[in-house]
């Protein structure tokens, strides 16, 4: 994987996760999808439940465009086990399917991308 896309930020408040997301789908015109991994861990797993009302939040809801990782055949998608059990949070709760792995092999992938941007 060349270029991995860590986000650790909650979708409102900042928009940091927004920015990573159109970073993230920018870099689909570039790179072959095989080159891109897209990974969710602590804060960063609220950008995929499904049933959020930003509305609320005078916030427009960009969350449904992260439907786009499947349209855009983003497979490597993983999220954090641990964070999912520490918020009580399960897979119909998810609106992507992403791959549920343990925190250490979450890092341990990212350790093997050669530029990992954060959000």
């Amino acid at each position: 994987m060349k270029i991995a896309f860590l986000f650790r930020s909650a979708p409102h408040g900042t928009s940091s996760a927004r920015e990573g997301l159109d970073a993230l789908l920018a870099a689909t015109a570039f790179c072959d999808e095989e080159d891109i991994g897209a990974f969710f861990i602590d804060d960063g797993v609220f950008n995929l439940l499904s049933g959020q009302q930003p509305e609320l939040l005078l916030q427009k809801d960009f969350v449904r465009t992260f439907k786009l990782l499947d349209l855009y055949n983003i497979e490597q998608c993983f999220i954090c086990r641990e964070t999912l059990d520490k918020f009580g949070i399960v897979e119909d709760d998810l609106i992507v399917s992403a791959k549920k792995i343990d925190r250490t092999l979450l890092l341990a992938k990212l350790n093997q991308a050669e530029k990992l941007l954060t959000f």
